[in-house]
This record gives structure tokens, C-alpha cells and sequence, in this order.
């Protein structure tokens, strides 16, 4: 198989791995192309939800027999453990697979050793490197290495970076299309986090709403002095809610937790400092894998300053504000000098509507020890 063929296929096996976002978690998104011995494409698959079938199975089950002798292509290892289903590099084997390329090396010491049990059965397992597939493992890997969720910040902004007029308007700089992948992206990953600021301005209801859901996201409110109004909107029935606030509280402060708690939401504590990173450490391993950060520049700061922040969506509108006042994405931060800011990856530039959508990310998958 040529480099130009490698690569087709594990673009592939991407676009399919990504079509598993918001049912696969907390397991990775993967993605599986068979072709035959001539390189024709058999079947491709993909995980669709946690606890189904892996990608390689979905694949091998579309195949049947002419899964025998082919060539299996797959974004990471196959797994070679039993989980909620059984070893896929077993299944590849069973299904008589002559060969395997894999992007990832599994980072997961529970899942890793699918390319040794695979050789041991006599089948061909080679790691190809891939620059997409690396991408699209990279929040499982970052997960697994750190035990934190992958976290993603998205905002809307003018032309020349206003998020809202002095006024505090904001509604609406983006278009419908960019607002209803907002609320796709609601609707697909584990929770939603914003800050007090935010729900006392806004009142937000911070659910997916008018597409189709894939996960309930829990709401998560960064309310140091548990300020919350009992009667916001963040605290319907419609999805769970956590607060997060100071260990420290007062007795003001720890009567109006109590009354927070009573309306049915979970209160949990910050670290020292306010810091988020041990409260978001404990909802991953509550199963939590994937936040979206809905919320005004404090916290966008906050989770940048803590090395929290992992990715941001940027939905540029067409129109410039031209407005000194006007309110920024982020704050809190106080760099000295351009040098010791660190610089995103653009990742992708796409269309939506009338705006762009610029996707960046802070971490690499090349910084990544289980890459290397």
C-alpha cells in the first residue's frame, strides 16, 4: 500500500471515527476502513456508543467474509482488553485480518497491546503515524494521561474581537447556523460550564435545544460565594446542575450552598485559590470527558491561567463594533511581554453561515508522551 493510499483511508476512517461524537464517550472516537487485497474499500465503521460495538467490529460485521485476508486500517490500536465488549484485536484476528495499521498507540495500560496480540496470532500490525487521526484521539489521550476532561471554550466575536457591546449586549452577533451548532454541541458532550457572572446577566438555560441530543449535559456553575439565584434558570429540572464553590465559605455563604442544594443542585469545592483543576479532576472520574465552556471572559481566563483550556471556538461575525468599551473574550490575565503567551493551533477554518468558526487548541498531540 503506497503513502497516498495510507493516507486516503485514514481520512477516512477519520470523517467516520467523527460521526461517533457524543455517543462513543468516555470511550475515544475511532474509525476503521477493510479493503481487500486488490485495495478496494469493503466496509468502513465506526464507534458509534459506549458500551456498543468498537469501530473494528462495526467494520469486520459489515464485511462478513470478506473480511479474510484483508487489510484492516484503524485511527488507534486496536483495544486488547474485555471491557463492556471483548478485545478487538482478538476480533480482527478471529476474522482472519492479514494486516493492521494503526495511527495511535493506545494510551489507555488497561486497552494497550493489540499490536502484540495481534502479531501473536501471525497477523501483520504496523503503527503508521497519521496527523488527523492524532487529532481526533488527542482529548481521549489528554484524558487519560492527566485525568482531566477535555475542555472546549466557544464565544462569539465582531470582526475586531468585541464578544458584546459596553452595554453587555451580545444578542445576537452570530447567525442562526452558528447558533444551532452551538446547541449541537450542547447536545453531544458531558457537561456545560459557566460562571456566575454569566447567569446573573443572562440567565441562561444552558441546554440543547431544537436538535437532536445525544447526552444530557450537566450543568456546571463557577459560583465561588454560591451566589446563585435560587429562582435562575440553571437549576431546572431539565438537566443536572453542580456548583462549584469556595471550601472556605461563610455562614452567609454555606446557608445560601444549603438553599442551592435543596433546589436539587449538587455543591462542590474548589481547590485553594478558587482553582477549578481539582473539581474538574473529580467529575472526570465521575465519567465526564468532554465540557464546553459557555461563559463570559473571568472564567475563560481562570481555566487559560490553571492550564486548563484545551480548545476554543471562535465564531467570527461579519460586522466590527469599532468600540474601546466593548467587552473582550477573555480577562484576568496580565502577560508582560508576547514571548510568555502561549500560542494556540489553528486546527480548522470552516463556514457557517455568514460567520467563520475557527477552531484552535493548546495542546499537540507531538507534546504527548503516548504518541511518541
Amino acid at each position: 500500500m503506497t503513502p497516498a493510499e495510507l493516507d486516503a483511508l485514514y481520512r477516512r476512517a477519520v470523517r467516520a471515527a467523527s460521526r461517533g461524537f457524543g455517543g462513543a464517550e468516555p470511550n475515544p472516537m475511532v474509525g476503521c476502513v477493510i479493503v481487500d487485497e486488490a485495495g478496494a474499500i469493503v466496509s468502513t465503521g465506526f464507534h458509534r456508543r459506549c458500551g456498543g460495538p468498537h469501530a473494528e467490529v462495526d467494520a469486520l460485521a459489515a464485511a462478513g467474509g470478506r473480511a479474510r485476508g484483508a487489510t484492516a486500517i484503524v485511527t488507534l490500536e486496536p483495544c486488547a482488553h474485555r471491557g463492556r465488549t471483548g478485545p478487538c484485536a482478538e476480533a480482527l484476528a478471529d476474522a482472519g485480518v492479514a494486516r493492521v495499521y494503526f495511527a495511535v498507540a493506545d494510551p489507555n495500560p488497561s486497552a494497550a497491546g493489540g499490536a502484540a496480540r495481534l502479531r501473536a496470532r501471525g497477523v501483520e500490525a504496523e503503527h503508521r503515524p497519521h496527523p488527523l487521526a492524532a487529532e481526533l484521539s488527542l482529548p481521549f489521550v489528554h484524558r487519560v494521561r492527566t485525568g482531566l476532561p477535555w475542555i472546549a471554550a466557544k464565544w462569539a466575536q465582531s470582526i475586531d474581537g468585541a464578544v458584546a457591546l459596553a452595554s453587555g449586549e451580545s444578542q445576537w452577533l452570530s447567525c442562526a447556523r452558528s447558533r444551532r451548532a452551538v446547541h449541537r454541541a450542547r447536545g453531544r458532550v458531558d457537561a456545560i460550564l459557566t460562571g456566575i457572572g454569566t447567569v446573573l446577566a443572562d440567565d441562561p438555560q444552558l441546554t440543547a435545544r431544537g436538535v437532536r441530543v445525544s447526552r444530557v449535559a450537566r450543568r456546571i456553575v463557577f459560583d465561588p460565594d454560591a451566589m446563585t439565584p435560587t429562582e435562575a434558570r440553571v437549576l431546572s429540572k431539565d438537566a443536572p446542575t453542580e456548583i462549584l464553590v469556595r471550601a472556605d465559605l461563610d455562614a452567609r455563604g454555606a446557608a445560601r450552598a444549603e438553599r442551592l442544594a435543596a433546589r436539587g443542585a449538587t455543591i462542590r469545592a474548589l481547590g485553594p485559590r478558587d482553582s477549578m483543576r481539582e473539581p474538574l479532576t473529580a467529575l472526570a472520574r465521575d465519567g465526564v470527558s468532554t465540557v464546553l465552556v459557555e461563559s463570559g471572559g473571568g472564567v475563560v481566563g481562570r481555566l487559560l491561567a490553571e492550564d486548563l483550556l484545551d480548545e476554543a471556538w471562535v465564531f467570527v461575525a461579519p460586522l466590527v463594533v469599532g468600540d474601546e468599551a466593548a467587552i473582550r473574550a477573555v480577562r484576568g490575565l496580565d502577560p508582560t511581554a508576547l514571548a510568555g503567551i502561549a500560542r494556540a493551533r489553528l486546527v480548522s477554518l470552516r463556514r457557517r453561515g455568514a460567520d467563520a468558526l475557527l477552531q484552535y487548541r493548546w495542546r499537540t498531540a507531538d507534546a504527548d508522551p503516548s504518541t511518541s
